[in-house]
């Protein structure tokens, strides 16, 4: 599931659903940025999603219905090691577009993820592999679920997310021009969800570097972390 947002107005403020079944994850922070990671039964705790203190941030959608393309076919990139250089600052935004305009980009094996990346600046590369990728500068706002966004409303899925795509972007599209972290985390409880339950919502506040979250969609036990001027 999950939902990915971003709205650029006199702030640039970054919004994120993680909606989960039955897998182990945990809140990571430090200086360096706040990730939610997944405990994977190979790899270990995955830092997945989550803010750095560059000013970039990850969200990492899943894609229904699943796209044969996206499957690993001999060589190329794996969008999830893509995501993990961006967060931990091992790649920038620059260069993680470059690589995937140039070079094949595939997710794992029956399951095809999309990516949400943006900057501090605001701008926002789209990833869905065997589709392609989609790059903006500094949109006024943008909405990413779990639909292809190169296919919109060709397919139906019941976990595609047109219904929180709808309402995030209604949202967005209506927001004031103070949209802050108390409006994001409207937006994000507005399309939480309870079958595949949202487990974080996370809002990142490019502009003053300070990233808050809450678990279980308790919108009152809200945590932040200040993470100063962006590095």
């Amino acid at each position: 599931m999950c939902t990915s947002i971003i709205s650029n107005r006199k702030k640039t403020i970054v919004g994120w659903n993680l909606d989960i079944l039955d897998m182990e994850h945990r809140v990571t922070v430090t200086d360096a940025g706040v990730y939610i990671e997944i405990n994977d039964a190979v790899e270990g705790w995955l830092p997945l999603f989550g803010a750095n203190n560059r000013g970039d941030f990850v969200g990492m959608p899943t894609c229904w219905p699943f796209d044969e393309r996206s499957n690993p076919d001999g060589e190329g990139r794996n969008i999830i090691m893509l995501d993990i250089d961006l967060l931990l600052k091992k790649k920038t935004l620059d260069e993680i577009r470059a690589i995937a305009e140039t070079e094949k980009v595939f997710s794992v094996p029956g399951l095809t993820f999309m990516s949400s990346l943006s900057d501090k600046e605001g701008n926002v590369l789209q990833i869905v592999p065997g589709q392609g990728t989609r790059y903006f500068d500094k949109p006024k706002y943008l909405v990413l679920t779990n639909f292809s966004p190169f296919k919109m409303g060709e397919e139906q899925h019941p976990w595609m997310g047109m219904d929180r795509y709808m309402k995030a972007e209604s949202m967005l599209e209506n927001a004031p021009d103070d949209f802050d972290v108390d409006d994001c985390f409207r937006v994000l409880e507005a399309v939480s969800q309870d079958v595949c339950p949202t487990m974080v919502s996370m809002v990142f506040d490019v502009t003053e570097n300070v990233v808050y979250w809450c678990e279980n969609r308790d919108w009152r036990q809200i945590q932040n972390k200040a993470m100063g001027n962006c590095q």
